[in-house]
């Protein structure tokens, strides 16, 4: 099959499934299939392709492709076309990879269920009566219904982890600084890392060896010494060390317990050592995070006032948007265009960030939340002077129907419990399928999380891997 065949074939699935699933919302057949036609000439030629080379992905929205559409889901940047390539789609585009198009997301990857979405909801593949996870639920929805190889999400609480989860597929957020963030839309810039859904975990470690690596227009990230993360891949994990949290598991219950507990067995019989550990500070991950993520959205969205780019109250005259040209003064368009623009989820977020960082409320708040912050980091070192690796389920449930969480933003911010804290000690993990739970005859999947030490993508994969080829 070549290049150009394989592109269309996964065309006419979107054409076919996407009516139903929505994982997409911009089609970017020509670029695909002019990347797909370059990859044919070379292999006509006889020259070597890399393992990317022809191959189909999908972009989450916020991650700039140029020439294309990026609204990160929400209606203020309904008009944005993205007039330069993010760092990951240069590197992409120079590895011969084929971008099918953009996905759905959480409006500027704010929810865990890709409902915040203000163009179309995204189904689950599994369950269609369910949500694929959020913010990333386009890209691990693609994958999940066979509508790309692989794809791009973005993971700032646990927002590629959980939908992989959800979905049934590979997720991995790297190590904060592996992935340049140049040309991703940022929603929390210390907590934002770019990573990919794949089927299998070899996809995800080739994915990563394309998109990794140092990057001049980021000063967050970090050389990668070229490294090629599938070459890690042995299937031997004999000797290896996980901690398990205490703090993680004490409240589980039911077939996930089950489930997880299964896995933790299986990771025995692949020859690894299992102890017990303590994360003490993981009691107030949820809320400082919730206090240095809105802080943070507060800041980076202060810029999306209709001036500089993306849709003006004024040019609007949709019912509730104000009539054109009559807005008094600059304070008023801003005010209107941020009311019509940003959803509600987005605009609770960006006033909690706002108090947060208001004068007497910063130190109670901001300053005390880094302190914490710092502390949920040094639990992790601590932890990483006994284990190799820490493991825990990706999420304390399975996918839940939509609707179900919508009314109460708490539960909805309880489904990222036991991925937070891995952003904000920057660290790499990866969601990948352990089991199943049986709820109303449909078989939902559950995942396993491996977290890493700062900069071991290497031996989460590869410890993923082990286990995932056992299964089969």
């Amino acid at each position: 099959m070549s290049a150009t065949q394989l592109a269309q074939t996964y065309f006419e699935a979107i054409e076919k499934k996407d009516g139903e699933i929505g994982a997409y919302l911009t089609l970017t057949k020509k670029l695909a299939l002019e990347q797909a036609k370059f990859v044919d000439e070379k292999i006509a030629r006889g020259e070597e392709i890399g393992l990317l080379e022809g191959i189909p992905g999908a972009i989450k929205d916020m991650i700039c492709v140029e020439g294309v559409r990026a609204t990160a889901g929400s209606k203020i940047l309904d008009n944005y076309i993205a007039p330069y390539d993010a760092t990951v789609i240069k590197k992409l585009k120079e590895n011969g990879a084929v971008i099918l198009g953009k996905a759905n997301q959480d409006e500027f990857a704010m929810g865990s269920s890709t409902e915040t979405s203000a163009y179309q909801i995204t189904r689950n593949p599994v369950d269609p009566s369910r949500v694929p996870g959020g913010s990333s639920g386009g890209s691990a929805a693609a994958v999940a219904a066979d509508e790309a190889v692989w794809s791009l999400g973005t993971d700032t609480g646990g927002s590629i982890r959980q939908p992989a989860s959800f979905c049934g597929v590979v997720g991995l957020k790297p190590t904060y600084g592996r992935v340049s963030r140049y040309g991703a839309i940022a929603m929390a810039s210390s907590l934002d890392q770019i990573g990919p859904f794949t089927k299998t975990v070899e996809d995800a470690a080739i994915v990563l060896s394309v998109i990794a690596g140092q990057d001049l227009k980021d000063a967050t990230s970090a050389q990668s010494g070229d490294k090629k993360f599938e070459d890690y891949l042995t299937g031997d994990i004999a000797g290896k060390v996980i901690g398990v949290p205490k703090e993680y598991v004490e409240n589980l219950e039911g077939e996930i317990l089950e489930i997880f507990e299964k896995s933790v067995e299986k990771f025995k019989a692949l020859g690894a050592r299992i102890e017990t550990i303590s994360l003490p500070h993981t009691q107030y991950a949820l809320a400082i995070y919730y206090i240095i993520m809105t802080s943070e959205v507060s800041s980076n969205l202060a810029k999306f006032d209709g001036i500089k780019f993306g849709m003006r109250a004024d040019d609007l005259n949709d019912s509730g948007a104000t009539e054109s040209g009559t807005a008094k003064n600059l304070l008023e368009t801003y005010l209107d265009t941020r009311k019509i623009g940003f959803g509600d989820e987005v605009k609770r977020r960006i006033m909690l960030g706002t108090y947060a960082l208001s004068a007497g409320y910063y130190d109670a708040y901001y300053l005390k939340a880094q302190k914490v912050r710092a502390l949920i980091r040094k639990d992790f070192q601590q932890a990483y002077e006994k284990v190799d690796f820490i493991y825990c389920p990706t999420c304390p449930e399975v996918a839940f129907k939509f609707g179900e969480k919508t009314s109460d933003p708490l539960q909805m911010y309880l489904s990222d419990i036991f991925t937070i804290s891995v952003n904000l000690a920057g660290l790499p993990a990866i969601s990948f399928p352990i089991g199943f739970c049986e709820i109303e005859e449909k078989k939902l999947p559950v995942g396993g999380q491996l977290i890493g030490e700062w900069f071991d993508e290497e031996g989460i994969l590869n410890a993923a891997h082990t286990f995932e080829i056992s299964e089969k």
